[in-house]
């Protein structure tokens, strides 16, 4: 489990993709790193499997590689790096799982003053998860929703978070990967299996 807030912007050493998975070599800064550790890269849960003089390796799978944009790196792309949570650590951004939904293209990116908004499709299917003031996971980046509408939610991006995050790098076109709020799924599915069960009860009622 992660927060969404990047602890490090490592860079892509090597990255191979074959059809049975991948294997991805990232530079970093951080320091306590094991195998065995979960570490967010680009919002995606990864298990480290060697840890040895900055260069942190991890095994990706190919559900991953479909659902992510990690199998679009290349030698020297910026990721977004987050530990997993520790019990005792604050919760800065929001509850991140580390399982990527969706990707989405970035549709618009522009500034305004020190601020950026950061405009992303969305599929239809999964609009209902969104809400104004709600949270989303963008690369690993816990956001603030300022604006859903057909086929996009929006954010805004404070200077911090553009200049240590990858956003920096992003342009207008670029894939980012997209985790829906954990608690909005819950409500999401609750609410579906609330109006089955009453779709039954009708049923069962007019027999």
């Amino acid at each position: 489990m992660f927060t969404g807030i990047v602890e490090d912007v490592g860079r892509v050493r090597s990255v191979k993709v074959s059809p049975e998975g991948g294997v991805l070599e990232v530079e970093t800064g951080l320091d306590g790193i094991k195998e065995g550790d979960s570490v967010a890269v680009n919002g995606v849960c990864l298990t480290v499997v060697d840890y040895h003089n900055g260069t942190v390796t991890f095994d990706v799978s190919p559900e991953t590689l479909r659902r992510s944009n990690l199998g679009l790196l290349r030698r020297g792309d910026p990721v977004n790096l987050e530990r997993s949570l520790r019990a005792d650590s604050r919760i800065g951004g929001h509850l991140v799982m580390g399982h990527v939904d969706f990707t989405a293209r970035i549709l618009q990116f522009r500034g305004s003053g020190n601020h950026r908004t950061l405009k992303i499709e969305v599929p239809e299917d999964y609009r209902v998860f969104f809400a104004v003031k709600g949270s989303v996971a963008v690369d690993g980046i816990s956001l603030t929703v300022n604006e859903v509408g057909e086929g996009f939610i929006s954010a805004n991006i404070i200077p911090y978070t553009f200049e240590n995050t990858n956003l920096r790098t992003k342009r207008e076109g670029d894939l980012v990967n997209v985790e829906v709020d954990i608690v909005a799924r819950y409500v999401v599915n609750f609410l579906r299996e609330e109006g089955r069960k009453r779709r039954l009860e009708e049923f069962l009622e007019g027999l």
